[in-house]
């Protein structure tokens, strides 16, 4: 498909942690530009990580693709280069959601479970995004009291965040990563259908060599034990041998 005519002259929407957002002249339609950054700590520690984007775009929009054949609804329109993107204009619902199978990072320290501890059933939780008062966990009656979502949407979230936890968890087994747990967020259409508005890469998913445990995801940069070039560029390559 020839989408020049959409992203000429983009002018900028947004600037966040791992990507731009850019207007098209289609108003339904944003070009995203996956950014060669690395941030932790809400964006306290950055680095340019040359590489990052290209992965990053090309490992979401391939995994997108498999949501297609797998009947889950995303904002993904399609990948027009190894960095960018077309996705679908949505109302970004502030709220990051967060579903976990395996006990890591914040979720061992402030529970006091063993880091790589199975869970009994996929934990999902809430997080209030807001900068200012540094994404607090929040429960389904926050929500309802910020007038962040209806209860119906609260449920609608859950059984599409427990769907994808699913379809993920499945995707990556089949090339030998364990699954431990994801960030999404959600946005809605004008006639408030719910979607997945997010990336799927190792930026936003902890993921484990089934065999080895090793990092193949962010903690390589957040805990300073390697480069996450080569790393993301295992799970690519894991992908593409797979579904391509």
């Amino acid at each position: 498909m020839d989408v020049s005519w959409l992203v000429r002259d983009s002018i900028l929407l947004y600037e966040g942690k791992a990507k731009k957002l850019f207007e098209t002249d289609d108003p339904q339609i944003i070009r995203v530009k996956y950014l060669d950054q690395a941030t932790a700590l809400n964006g306290v520690r950055k680095d340019i990580v040359l590489g990052k984007a290209l992965l990053n775009n090309q490992i979401t929009a391939l995994v997108f693709e498999q949501f297609k054949l797998k009947g889950i609804q995303s904002h993904f329109v399609e990948k027009i280069s190894k960095h960018e993107q077309l996705v679908e204009r949505l109302e970004m619902i502030p709220l990051e959601v967060v579903v976990r199978n395996v006990s890591a990072g914040s979720f061992a320290k402030r529970l006091a479970i063993s880091e790589g501890q199975t869970l009994e059933f996929p934990v999902l939780e809430f997080y209030y995004k807001d900068d200012t008062l540094d994404d607090p966990i929040i429960n389904d009656d926050h929500v309802k009291i910020l007038k962040i979502a209806t209860e119906q949407e609260i449920t609608t979230i859950k059984h599409e965040a427990y769907k994808i936890n699913q379809t993920l968890i499945e995707l990556f087994k089949k090339i030998d990563i364990r699954l431990i747990d994801f960030k999404i967020e959600f946005g809605r259409r004008k006639d408030g259908t719910i979607l997945l508005a997010d990336e799927i890469t190792p930026d936003t998913c902890r993921l484990w060599d089934e065999k080895t445990n090793d990092h193949l995801d962010k903690d390589v940069y957040r805990r300073n034990i390697g480069d996450i070039v080569p790393v993301y560029q295992e799970v690519l390559d894991r992908l593409e041998q797979r579904f391509n």
